[in-house]
This record gives C-alpha cells, sequence and structure tokens, in this order.
C-alpha cells in the first residue's frame, strides 16, 4: 500500500505542480477570475490520480479488494503528498516568482468590491480586508490556505473513489 500511495501521490503531486506552472506563466494576463478557474480545475485534474491509485491498488496489490476506509484512507494520503507540493509550490511562487502577487490581488479585490459596493457598504468591506492583509501576506498561511484547499478537494475526490471502488470479499 505504501508503495501506491508514494507513487500515485508523486504522479498527482508532478502533475499538479507542473499544470500550475504552466497556468501562471500562460494565464499571468487573464483575469483573476479566469486563474481561480484554472487554478482549481488544475487540482482536480491532478487529484484524479487518487482514483487510479485505490484502483490499481484494489486490483494489483490486494488481490480484487478494497474496502471503503481503506480506500478513502489511501486516497486522502495521496491528496496530502499534491497538497504538501502545492503548498510549497505556492510558497517559492509568492515569496520568489511573483512577490508582487499578494499585493496586486489584494488591490484586484479592492476594485472589485469598489465597482460593486456602495460606498457605505464598500468602507466596511475595506476595514474587514485591512483587517486580514497582514494574515494573507504570512507565508505559512499561504502554504496552509493551498494545502487545505488541495486536501478537500482530494478528500472529496476520495470519498467518490471510495464509494465506486470499494469491493468486499465474496
Amino acid at each position: 500500500m505504501k508503495h501506491t500511495i508514494i507513487r500515485y501521490g508523486t504522479y498527482s503531486a508532478i502533475t499538479l505542480c507542473s499544470l500550475a506552472l504552466v497556468g501562471w506563466f500562460i494565464g499571468k494576463n487573464f483575469d483573476y477570475t479566469i486563474q481561480e478557474a484554472i487554478g482549481y480545475t488544475t487540482m482536480v485534474v491532478s487529484l484524479v490520480f487518487i482514483y487510479f491509485g485505490i484502483r490499481y491498488y484494489r486490483d494489483h496489490e490486494n488481490k480484487g479488494i478494497v474496502s471503503f476506509g481503506t480506500a478513502l484512507w489511501i486516497g486522502v494520503v495521496i491528496s496530502l503528498i499534491a497538497g504538501l507540493s502545492f503548498g510549497i509550490l505556492d510558497v517559492i511562487y509568492i515569496k520568489y516568482i511573483h512577490p508582487d502577487f499578494v499585493t496586486e490581488y489584494y488591490m484586484h479585490h479592492v476594485d472589485t468590491l469598489r465597482n460593486t459596493l456602495s460606498e457605505a457598504e464598500f468602507q466596511i468591506e475595506l476595514e474587514k480586508l485591512e483587517s486580514q492583509k497582514e494574515l494573507f501576506s504570512n507565508t505559512f498561511f499561504n502554504f496552509f490556505l493551498m494545502f487545505a484547499t488541495v486536501l478537500i478537494i482530494g478528500f472529496i475526490v476520495s470519498l467518490i473513489s471510495a464509494v465506486i471502488l470499494q469491493r468486499k470479499q465474496n
């Protein structure tokens, strides 16, 4: 099981990081909404290795049998590997590749709020944003946010895969 988890976790991590880098460099002139959609799509596509990892374990290592719990465990650990790698990549991106990203994204968000809210609502939301600005500039927080996002999506993919692939002994 360990070999399968490491193997498919690595596949997922490499796919996620590769697609993210391609998306960041190709999509740098796209609107942030489109970039977010590309990012989430990248995560889902890379986490398809959860399904393949569980299926491989069931069919090749465990004689065609896998319980729901074991399948879920395999999927979650695969997503942990992908999440850790993506969190590290995000920190590298924000710290070294595009150090102005947080400031640019913050300004974009402020402009969006200014254009969509009344002046009173805008001031309230701006105060909230200002109070959170330091948190979003924190390297550890950025790592954890990306890690948790991949982990949550990975958990959902793991649940679905475990339901589909579980097979009990006859």
